[in-house]
């Protein structure tokens, strides 16, 4: 019997430590819900696992990003399904006004619904995005959204050099101002009032002047009055629709006479309408009156929107979703004209709006095509994830059931060697009996 080293003692607890060490792994696998915590776990395995989870991970994203698609895809669809509503509208005032029962006021009426809804088009088409992205307005030198009025600017600076006021478009809106003057306020010169000479005999007029734009000055008869010294003298003063009548009836071709702003602007409107989009009436800085001409913004080509619907860079993982500008003037509807006495102008504006109702057919039939393929792509990378997921699952998930039964043979060897080790340290005890 020896008593410098307990053999016994030292094998229990050896193996007590090693069954310490297995349970506490035990634990942890079982607390975690995996059985590789660390890479000494099991590094091949690690390595594999994380390769899969970069995929899963990635390819999770890969189905959000074709999410986004599909809802850019529905935004885009929704704004051309109310052009469609429109254009379908324009349809009807097109084939309306053609008829050869309506007279030139009823086609005036016509004209102004057509234009109001050739620029809500053209405000549609300027103005949908989605994300800060805008999807109708087209591609300028590459850069996105960008708009330039470069063919309003060549058609209108000529004729809108000579007017009053500020009279250069604004390239970054694509407005001009334009001054709205009193040349003709109070009691106008003979020779300058645009009046025949037997309505000079007897009224005066009031007015606003726009011009000259062109070789044209744009008059708006306010008010009239009788002139000091009538002839005949029992004259009474003529009305301001007679005036106007009788300034457009002379012979100066450069003076056009109107009895209210909004028949002046839509003139001056109908005049430009390939390039103007809107005029509308504001007060300047100055308080004085001014027009704001809104011009029509030139055709961008169209855009390619990149949906990466894959965990690598390759190529083959893009999906490209193709915009074209469908503004009005994309759309070839601007300057839209069903006005005049008879119903030709009309007449060709159906054809003009039949092609302007197939290019939005196109790219609305181009849209729903990509968004039945990204509902696909989406299926796909959802089912790539779930089968990625079940293997990265089984390489790395602890097994419950196998490590609970582990961890119970595990506690019943630790009890068991706490035993062991309690006798071991008692076997050496018996020397002391041998020294009495």
């Amino acid at each position: 019997m020896i008593v410098k080293h307990n053999l016994t003692a030292m094998n229990s607890n050896r193996m007590l430590g090693i069954t310490t060490s297995s349970q506490a792994k035990a634990t942890e696998k079982l607390s975690s819900g995996y059985k590789i915590n660390r890479a000494a776990d099991d590094a091949a395995g690690l390595a594999i696992s994380e390769k899969m989870r970069k995929q899963i991970r990635g390819l999770t994203q890969a189905s959000l990003n074709a999410q986004d698609g599909i809802s850019a895809v529905q935004t885009a669809d929704g704004a051309l399904n109310e052009v469609h509503d429109m254009i379908q509208r324009l349809t009807e005032l097109t084939v309306k006004a053609a008829n050869g029962t309506l007279s030139v006021s009823d086609r005036a009426a016509v004209q102004n619904e057509v234009d109001q809804l050739v620029m809500e088009i053209d405000r549609v088409s300027t103005t949908t995005k989605f994300n800060e992205t805008y999807l109708l307005r087209g591609s300028n030198g590459g850069t996105m959204g960008k708009l330039s009025y470069d063919l309003a600017e060549a058609a209108l600076k000529d004729d809108f050099a000579t007017a009053n006021g500020i009279a250069e478009i604004n390239k970054a809106t694509g407005t001009i101002g334009v001054a709205v003057a009193s040349n003709y306020t109070g009691f106008p010169s003979p020779g300058n009032t645009g009046m025949s000479s037997e309505a000079q005999k007897t009224t005066e007029y009031s007015s606003k002047t726009v011009g000259p734009i062109g070789n044209t000055t744009y008059v708006l008869v306010e008010n009239t009055k009788l002139v000091a010294n009538p002839t005949p003298a029992s004259a009474t003063k003529m009305s301001v629709s007679s005036v106007v009548k009788d300034i457009n009836e002379t012979s100066n071709p450069n003076i056009k006479a109107f009895g209210s702003m909004n028949e002046l602007m839509n003139a001056l409107k109908s005049q430009y309408g390939e390039d103007i989009r809107a005029i509308t009436t504001y007060v300047a800085d100055d308080n004085s009156l001014r027009l704001r001409i809104e011009t029509f913004a030139d055709v961008n080509d169209p855009i390619d929107l990149s949906l990466h619907v894959g965990t690598d860079s390759s190529l083959d993982n893009k999906i490209y979703m193709n915009l074209s500008m469908l503004s009005s003037r994309g759309l070839s509807l601007n300057g839209l004209d069903v006005s005049g006495d008879t119903g030709d102008a009309a007449t060709a504006a159906i054809d003009t709006v039949a092609e302007a109702l197939q290019r939005v057919s196109a790219q609305r039939s181009a849209l729903g095509a990509i968004q039945n393929r990204l509902e696909h792509t989406i299926a796909n990378l959802d089912n790539v994830v779930e089968n990625t997921t079940a293997a990265e699952a089984s390489i790395r998930d602890t097994d419950m059931a196998t490590q609970m039964v582990e961890y119970s043979n595990n506690q019943i060897l630790a009890q068991a060697g706490q035993a062991m080790l309690a006798q071991s340290n008692q076997a050496t005890s018996g020397v002391l009996s041998l020294l009495q």
